[in-house]
């Protein structure tokens, strides 16, 4: 019997293989890590869902792999009636046939102009073709009909592959007919290969599995979110007052006493205030979902790449426990020992570059969040004060960048306001212990 892929949770359905924990020949037991996959920046460990021999590895280090892939082979399982194989195999030729897409992207200008048989490909289920909301959302942008196209994932799912494969077909019947076609889901029509070291000396550094995932939602982040940036300063003197009085205690007690532990609870003030900056939009059922819990996400720098964890109901710990727990997730990502369920499930999330300098920056919003607060490096300036003193106090440069289907710009700056005022008069009885 084949042991596959399972299930991996909230927006995952596939991943690389980072790690084959086991060989032919092993004696495996049911629940044992088999393999290692990187999914959604995340190494995360797959077992097995039987015990028995391995007779055979199906998969590769390196391979990419979506639910219901067969990862191994065990000996001695139940195998499949031929009779009822029959119906599968004859199943499985659309399938072969979806393949065709993923090799139009790899082809590139090589490929050859889709078969009249696929261009007249139309779907024709009952419910709408299966395909992620980002890919419903950007082939409406760009005017394409899903039904089109032959989704090339398990159950005809259709990728954002797909539908570039399918744009490329368009524009080279287009070259043929001099007819305009769209670009592909906002980049530029075809990928070209240049070759930069005719200018003068280069290396190259091939993109890690983590890498690819930052880039490719980045890219859908970007350019299926209308971003807005809101910019402020905040007075952290205050902030650093109290930090420098409960600084030690809260290393006795084993914590280290940050900004981002202090940015965590001001957030979650201004978050009650106003919701909507908790929510995320529902792209299909075109519902904005307010969230009544507050679970921050926080960027955190790695040897890898960005990773972002996430601290569950902020709102119900004390500044302590997020700063013990905020030190436990950041080690976790950059050791590469974080879990699935520790980066999923945030509402509002945290960027801090103020440890690595520079000022204001735009972050990218998190999607399906619709909001993120940037950090900046404190310096210290000339303020003129109520009673019209000019003191040096330290100043925090911040940025609120939003989702402005959600969110209009008046609630943007009343947010800031709120926000600036939850830092700036910080409650000591949060930083108390």
């Amino acid at each position: 019997m084949d042991v596959k892929l399972p299930p991996l949770g909230e927006g995952a359905d596939a991943g690389t293989v980072v790690n084959i924990l086991v060989k032919e020949g092993d004696q495996i037991t049911k629940g044992q890590t088999i393999i290692e996959l990187e999914t959604g920046k995340a190494v995360v460990p797959i077992p097995s869902s039987a015990a028995g021999q391995v007779s055979k590895i199906i998969v590769k280090d390196g391979a990419k792999i979506s639910v219901g892939t067969p990862i191994l082979s065990l000996a001695g399982g139940a195998e499949a009636a031929p009779a009822a194989a029959a119906p599968k195999a004859k199943a499985a030729a659309p399938a072969a046939k979806a393949a065709a897409p993923k090799r139009a992207v790899a082809d590139a200008e090589e490929s050859e102009p889709a078969t009249e048989d696929d261009e007249e490909f139309e779907y024709t289920g009952t419910l709408p073709p299966p395909a992620s909301p980002s890919v419903r959302l950007a082939a409406h942008e760009f005017g394409i009909d899903l039904r089109k196209i032959r989704g090339s994932e398990i159950g005809g799912r259709i990728t954002a592959a797909d539908v570039r494969a399918y744009i490329k077909q368009l524009q080279q019947a287009a070259r043929k007919t001099k007819t305009p076609a769209p670009s592909a889901l906002g980049s530029a029509p075809i990928a070209q290969s240049i070759d930069f070291s005719k200018f003068g000396s280069v290396y190259k550094r091939p993109m890690t599995p983590l890498r690819k995932v930052i880039a490719q939602r980045m890219t859908e982040n970007s350019n299926t979110i209308p971003h807005v940036t809101q910019f402020d300063d905040i007075d952290l003197t205050n902030i650093m007052a109290l930090r420098k009085k409960y600084v030690e205690a809260y290393e006795k007690n084993g914590a280290k006493l940050t900004v981002t532990a202090f940015a965590l609870k001001a957030v979650v003030n201004a978050l009650k205030k106003h919701p909507m900056f908790n929510s995320s939009l529902d792209e299909l059922a075109q519902e904005v979902v307010v969230k009544e819990y507050f679970n921050i996400g926080v960027a955190v720098d790695t040897d890898q790449g960005l990773m972002v964890p996430v601290l569950r109901n902020v709102d119900k710990k004390s500044v302590l426990e997020l700063s013990k727990e905020l030190a436990e997730l950041a080690a976790k990502a950059r050791d590469r020992k974080i879990s699935m369920e520790e980066m999923q499930g945030g509402s509002f999330t945290i960027s801090n570059q103020g440890a690595f300098g520079g000022a204001h920056f735009t972050p990218i919003v998190n999607k399906p969040e619709v909001a993120i607060l940037g950090m900046g490096k404190g310096a210290m300036k000339p303020v003129v004060t109520k009673d019209n003193k000019i003191e040096a106090r330290l100043i925090l440069p911040v940025t609120i960048s939003y989702d402005h289907r959600v969110i209009d710009g008046g609630s943007a700056a009343r947010f800031t306001v709120d926000l600036v005022e939850a830092f700036q008069n910080f409650n000591e009885a949060d930083v108390k212990i």
